[in-house]
């Protein structure tokens, strides 16, 4: 199965998975390695000012929304209380 799709355009790799979690990082790890990437120059970042605690105003900002049934703007998880599992 391998054999025919692996070539140097488009190379297979095997990702050695007895620990999850470590074969998940090592896998970023080399997607990202493979990546090429030059630094780009970026301008300084300013902020504003902050507001005075009691005076949050919500910005005026143009959300974009998936498609679909849910009018939410955000999606947390429900918070669990201490000791719930």
């Amino acid at each position: 199965m391998f054999m025919a799709p692996d070539t140097e355009f488009a190379p297979w790799y095997v990702v050695k998975s007895d620990d999850k979690k470590r074969a998940r990082l090592d896998l970023i790890s080399h997607l990202l390695s493979k990546i090429p990437y030059e630094e780009v120059a970026r301008d300084k970042v300013t902020l504003p000012k902050r507001q005075k605690p009691g005076d949050y105003k919500e910005p005026d900002y143009p959300f974009r929304f998936i498609p679909g049934g849910s009018q939410m703007t955000f999606c947390y998880p429900p918070r669990r209380k201490r000791g719930d599992r």
